[in-house]
């Protein structure tokens, strides 16, 4: 189980690198960005088949998603002004929460006892 969160964690660092890559290559138009876009996106999904070897599809792409939405989005605050208000703020809780259900959720259903 731990290798397939470690691979979890890769492909959501990758997810993140080839979004930001997206935003740098501008539509395309600037062919280093481009091809880290891919490179990125490329190994991200790579990396999430693997982990979905260990972790169930629904809390693998949870978290996924969810936290890859929240790092790129914080990453547009910091690195491009994107807007950050009290909507945003809570819409960062809001995935963050979610993401923790879903997984607290998944481990009560794996300490269930069978019948």
């Amino acid at each position: 189980m731990k290798k397939g969160y470690i691979a979890l964690t890769c492909s959501i660092a990758f997810e993140v690198f080839g979004t930001t890559m997206l935003k740098l290559s501008d539509g395309f138009s600037n062919v280093l960005p481009s091809i880290a876009f891919i490179i990125g996106m490329g190994t991200a999904f790579y990396s999430l088949s693997i982990c979905l070897r260990t972790i169930p599809l629904s809390l693998a792409y949870a978290i996924w998603s969810g936290v890859g939405t929240a790092l790129t989005a914080v990453i547009g605050v910091l690195l491009w002004d994107d807007p950050f208000n009290l909507i945003t703020l809570s819409g960062f809780a809001l995935i963050i929460g979610g993401v923790a259900l879903l997984n607290a959720s998944n481990k009560s259903v794996e300490t269930a006892p069978s019948s």
